[in-house]
């Protein structure tokens, strides 16, 4: 599950730098100072990082509320079911109409970004880092789908963590040299994206059938418990 968020941040990084490769391209990075812009970068990240792990901690809550009252497998399921769904007809996620303060929050985000952008202090870097983690991402959606199926906090932080953990060597690439990955390869790995976004969502569902297949389909733990109590019986 984890090596499944490391490649959703791998992989989706090429998207990531459509919609936020300008935001890093324009960070205001000492570029005559390397080790100090290698720290202001390393801010920036991490800012972003600190994002994801307070989404992942918060949909972790939630698988955990699931786990306890015995939903996990429904919400596995369901999750697997969700990113498959939205892959092959992406326009419902577009559909999603958001409310007005959703919007109105997005646009300060945005308007925050931008006056941060034009400063150069020790802490502009991480707060660009946390703001730009919020912005709205399909990508970002589909890591949170991930989290929401862990069964604890540590587990949804950490996923998400990993996600952000594996947009790092791309975004970091645009950062000096532009938007480079124009072009046919750029092309390839979008087109790749979805079949493997796909998988991990079969492998989602075959994970809450709980089919007893090693490290794919395990029986559930609940199940396993029941099965020990009734034996001791």
């Amino acid at each position: 599950m984890y090596l499944s968020a490391l490649l959703f941040g791998l992989l989706g990084s090429f998207h990531c730098v459509g919609m936020c490769g300008p935001i890093a391209f324009m960070l205001p990075i000492d570029r005559k100072n390397k080790t100090k812009g290698f720290f202001q970068l390393l801010n920036y990240h991490l800012g972003r990082l600190f994002t994801y792990s307070l989404i992942g901690l918060l949909f972790g809550f939630l698988g955990k509320g699931f786990f306890l009252f015995g939903f996990q497998q429904q919400i596995s399921i369901l999750v697997g079911v969700l990113m498959i769904v939205f892959i092959l007809f992406p326009k419902l996620l577009k559909k999603v109409n958001f409310s007005s303060k959703i919007t109105s929050i997005v646009s300060n985000l945005k308007n925050r970004l931008g006056s941060e952008l034009k400063n150069k202090r020790n802490d502009t870097f991480f707060t660009i880092g946390f703001l730009n983690g919020f912005l709205p991402c399909g990508l970002v959606y589909m890591a949170v789908f991930g989290a929401l199926a862990t069964t604890n906090i540590f587990s949804g932080s950490l996923y998400m963590f990993l996600f952000g953990v594996g947009t790092i060597p791309l975004m970091t690439s645009v950062v000096y040299l532009g938007n480079f990955t124009k072009g046919a390869f750029r092309k390839n790995i979008q087109k790749l994206l979805p079949v493997f976004v796909v998988c991990i969502g079969v492998l989602f569902i075959l994970r809450g059938l709980g089919l007893g297949i090693p490290y794919i389909s395990p029986v559930p733990i609940n199940s396993e418990a029941v099965s020990t109590v009734v034996g001791c019986h």
